[in-house]
């Protein structure tokens, strides 16, 4: 949506919000429309075992289509060996992520193939890698 001047709507919402905070005397936040445009919703989370492990995160159809995941490790760390992100229609994406996960990291964001999909399920294997017997929680994030 265009606006008089040729400035792009969210370009004018940034810019009334920054005037805004500038006459009020508060702090302005400089914001860009890409953290605007994203929004993350918890797909769902697991307690990570000992050993070699497998999980499986289940996605319904009311949490809607996503662009992109991503994961995040808390309570301890892990190893991940190996993700598989089977979609509604039947097909599949395997992502490259062997990866060390420290306590309180996350992953990049994984662009998802296609445009907005829906997604079935996401499949993992790890280990766990704490010496401290604390089993990590594994979340997985997705963006609209």
């Amino acid at each position: 949506m265009a606006l008089p001047g040729g400035f792009k709507f969210e370009r004018w919402i940034l810019f009334f919000i920054f005037k805004f905070k500038l006459a009020c005397n508060l702090k302005p936040i400089i914001l860009c429309k890409r953290e605007v445009a994203q929004e993350w919703i918890e797909l769902g989370s697991r307690k990570v075992n000992f050993g070699l492990d497998k999980d499986v995160i289940e996605v319904t159809y009311h949490e809607g289509t996503f662009t992109a995941i991503k994961l995040e490790v808390t309570d301890g760390g892990l190893n991940m060996h190996r993700c598989v992100i089977h979609f509604e229609n039947g097909t599949q994406q395997e992502v490259a992520l062997r990866y060390s996960f420290a306590k309180g990291s996350e992953s990049r964001v994984i662009d998802l193939n296609g445009n907005r999909r829906f997604i079935k399920k996401i499949v993992f294997w790890y280990d766990s890698k704490d010496l401290q017997f604390k089993h990590a929680t594994l979340t997985v994030w997705g963006r609209k």
